[in-house]
Formats: structure tokens, C-alpha cells, sequence
């Protein structure tokens, strides 16, 4: 089973900055796909950016320019810096993970979710 723990929320101003973090952790043998996805009230989930084994990224059209995901394979993290935050980004932003257990078994994880509240 692989765990993912999430932190970095909170509440910012418009045009302002926040850096989310993911850690996981557990049976993992092998990550692939390490993405971040929102949800506002209201409002499907969506994908936010993804970013590949390989550093290949995709972001959403609505982030573009603004957002950057990164990752670090050794730590099994990846994080996901904000700048130039809107009132819409306000949303619950959940990290996911897509890999392999050490079991070979594929794994599809989500983090808790953690809120972002843009707002004067």
C-alpha cells in the first residue's frame, strides 16, 4: 500500500505565491506519473499539471505560465509552485501518484487534499 501526505496549503492573496508538497511512501517499487489535480465546490475534479518519470510535464491551460511541478525521485516527492495565484485557483488540490508496488501490482494513490483559498 503506498501513502500519500500532502502540505502546503493555506491562504494567500491574489498574485501571490504557494508551494504544495507530496511524500509518499510504503510498498513502492517503481513511480511513474506524479500529478496534481483540484477540486473547487461545485466543480469537477481537474488536472492541474502531471509530470512523467522522465520529467516530461503537462499542465492545464489556466496555470499555464504560472504554475511549475516538479519532482525528486529519491525523496518520492513531487511538489507544485503557485505564483501569480487567482481567486479561481481557490480549490482542494489532491496529489496523485501512479507506479508499481514492490509486489509488481500496480498502484493509483491520492493524497488527503489540501486547501488553497485565494482571497483579499
Amino acid at each position: 500500500q503506498v501513502q500519500l501526505v500532502e502540505s502546503g496549503g493555506g491562504l494567500v492573496q491574489p498574485g501571490g505565491s504557494l508551494r504544495l508538497s507530496c511524500a509518499a511512501s510504503g510498498s513502492i517499487g517503481r513511480i511513474n506519473d506524479m500529478g496534481w489535480y483540484r477540486q473547487a465546490p461545485g466543480k469537477e475534479r481537474e488536472l492541474v499539471a502531471i509530470i512523467t518519470r522522465y520529467g516530461s510535464t503537462n499542465y492545464a491551460d489556466s496555470v499555464k505560465g504560472r504554475f511549475t511541478i516538479s519532482r525528486d525521485n529519491a525523496k518520492n516527492a513531487v511538489y507544485l509552485q503557485m505564483n501569480s495565484l487567482k481567486p479561481e485557483d481557490t480549490a482542494v488540490y489532491y496529489c496523485n501518484v501512479k507506479g508499481f508496488a514492490i509486489t509488481a501490482f500496480p498502484f493509483n494513490s491520492w493524497g488527503q487534499g489540501t486547501q488553497v483559498t485565494v482571497s483579499s
